[in-house]
């Protein structure tokens, strides 16, 4: 068996599965997730990345085989990602050797690498919940049900918590902050989605980026697409990190982008007056905005 035991996580392989178990200061995703088995028929490479600290060892899944990386799209931030481990520069030779137990065996069974017909990973455990941002989402296989708290617009909180049935949703969509946009956890009816901003749609969460808890609304997309007739459908391309790595990092903003950096500091300035942002809040994403200018 090879065992590899870092401040970053514990991931084990015993010839049949990968087991990865996240460190107490993981990312909130990797947290939420807990304990992961992934079977060797859902493992489409691995590889171990050298840095001058250390370095990366990575666990690429064929496409399709795990709900989170299906839901998160290409979105997911390196740190978050549940299939990354850190490793210090005294045990690398030790992410090495874990890296050809993983390949031989893959060899040995002929694992292909394409893409699967099903989910391979039974994705979060329910009932599942997170978000951020103007509210809470939670789902626990039957329910999707979104709680308003005291950031919602006035749209959102008159009317209440918005509870429907997974008969009522057609597609989830989940898209975290990025450079000026805020993201969010979109529920689709079958009617069609609704055209309201995110912020006073009721059939979605809206968030901000201020924090990293904002992301385990991932979470509950997961659960639910994994639930949703005709959810299975392959990926034309494997699932992995180093693709999600990319598209995680925001192009830096055009110069005509400017006035749209400055509107949205404005912005974030007014929401810190009224005490809908506390002072960490407007602090992290005040800096996230001026490193964007």
């Amino acid at each position: 068996m090879a065992e590899i035991i870092q401040r970053d996580g514990t991931w084990t392989f015993d010839g049949d599965t990968v087991r990865i178990v996240p460190g107490g200061k993981a990312h909130p995703v990797r947290q939420e997730l807990g304990e992961i088995a992934v079977p060797l028929e859902a493992v489409g490479g691995v590889s171990f990345e050298p840095e001058r600290k250390g370095g990366r060892l990575r666990l690429r899944l064929r496409g399709g085989a795990c709900p989170v990386l299906r839901a998160a799209d290409g979105r997911l931030k390196e740190d978050a990602d549940p299939y990354a481990l850190t490793v210090e520069k005294s045990r690398t030779g030790v992410a090495e050797y874990f890296v050809e137990e993983v390949r031989n065996a893959l060899l040995i069974e002929q694992v292909p690498e394409g893409p699967v017909d099903r989910f391979l990973l039974p994705g979060p455990a329910l009932p599942v919940s997170g978000g951020g941002g103007d509210g809470t989402a939670s789902f626990d296989g039957e329910t999707v049900r979104l709680t308003w708290n005291w950031k919602a617009e006035e749209s959102k909180t008159s009317a209440g918590p918005s509870s429907f049935p997974l008969s009522r949703i057609a597609g989830v969509r989940w898209l975290p902050s990025i450079g000026l946009e805020y993201g969010y956890l979109r529920f689709e009816p079958p009617e069609g989605p609704s055209s309201a901003p995110p912020k006073h749609d009721v059939y979605t969460l809206a968030l901000w980026g201020l924090s990293k808890k904002e992301y385990t609304a991932l979470l509950v997309a997961a659960a639910v697409l994994m639930r949703l007739p005709g959810a299975r459908t392959p990926l034309d391309a494997p699932e992995g990190p180093p693709a999600l790595a990319k598209a995680a990092e925001p192009a830096a903003p055009p110069a005509s982008d400017h006035d749209a950096l400055l509107r949205r500091l404005r912005e974030l300035g007014e929401l810190h007056r009224a005490g809908v942002l506390t002072d960490e809040e407007f602090s992290t994403a005040k800096q996230a905005v001026l490193r964007s200018m």
